[in-house]
């Protein structure tokens, strides 16, 4: 990407779907919260992605401030309002994922990543230049354009999107994007148009393809089936799915009460069992205690 082109999309800035127009060149900030310059609050190699990303040598996540949904029961809250992150330049962003390819990791792991897709380019066209041979996760909560997925062809290997709901009530109100179903959907079809099925190496880590995932919230087991349903019958083989049971509530809601616990096992069996009903083969699910806070990880600035 050309540094030209880079500027001219943060300018008028319309790259995910809430198109707020900022003029992030000038310091103004979108509903993401964050200006042209790049804020980010921890790489390092993570331990916690699916089997087949991290491994046992570990995804080299790097962890963006900044998010274009803003779900009100965020696991991420810390980095996503934009509170935490440390200010870093585009050479510095493609050190980093030099850094982590010299520590091991299996890949690079972008998280939350949308709203800088141009730095992110120009970042990774520099560490390809000096050597990096990495392959790229795009890791998404399917809160996306398609014009901006179609920047990152050619550049990212797998995509790991959010597909958190097919009901447009939920995601008004815990998003406040009553519009997320349909960009969420459009945006997984262009993600597994552009990669195809999914392919791995003979060591088991992912080569190519899309993994949607899916976070129960309690109470609503009826919208987490729906969502299931919808991926297996449009896309059945094609995609893995991760049934994710790791819902934990990091700060008390008032409004929304429900989401002051943790999903409960008999919620989860429902969904898993609505899921092999379905015919779901390719899937993740979470065996044990996963709901709990030490599997958020520590935003404390790791390798930035």
């Amino acid at each position: 990407m050309q540094l030209q082109k880079a500027r001219s999309l943060l300018k008028d800035c319309t790259m995910c779907p809430r198109e707020c127009h900022a003029d992030r060149l000038e310091d103004k900030r979108g509903y993401c919260g964050m200006s042209s310059t790049v804020f980010a609050a921890r790489a390092a190699l993570h331990m916690w992605e699916e089997p087949c990303i991290s491994g046992e040598k570990g995804s080299g996540a790097v962890f963006f401030s900044g998010c274009g949904l803003r779900c009100c029961f965020c696991q991420n809250r810390e980095i996503a309002i934009g509170d935490c992150g440390k200010e870093i330049s585009i050479e510095r962003l493609a050190d980093i994922f030099l850094e982590l390819e010299q520590k091991g990791a299996a890949n690079l792991n972008l998280v939350t990543g949308a709203h800088y897709v141009p730095q992110i380019l120009l970042a990774l066209e520099d560490a390809r230049r000096r050597g990096c041979m990495l392959p790229v996760v795009y890791n998404s909560s399917g809160y996306e354009k398609i014009e901006t997925l179609q920047m990152l062809k050619g550049y990212v290997d797998v995509y790991l999107p959010d597909l958190k709901y097919l009901d447009q009530d939920l995601a008004k109100m815990f998003s406040h994007a009553p519009d997320y179903p349909e960009k969420a959907a459009a945006a997984i079809e262009e993600m597994v148009n552009q990669t195809g099925s999914c392919e791995f190496r003979a060591d088991g880590y992912i080569k190519k393809g899309t993994i949607v995932r899916h976070l129960i919230l309690p109470g609503h087991t009826r919208n987490s089936i729906r969502v299931l349903d919808y991926l297996h019958k449009t896309y059945g083989d094609k995609i893995y799915i991760s049934i994710m049971n790791q819902y934990t509530p990091v700060f008390h809601q008032e409004k929304y009460p429900e989401l002051n616990r943790k999903v409960t096992a008999r919620e989860y069996q429902k969904v898993l069992d609505a899921a092999m009903e379905m015919g779901v083969e390719n899937g993740f699910f979470q065996e044990g205690e996963t709901a709990k806070e030490s599997f958020i990880p520590a935003f404390d600035y790791e390798g930035i």
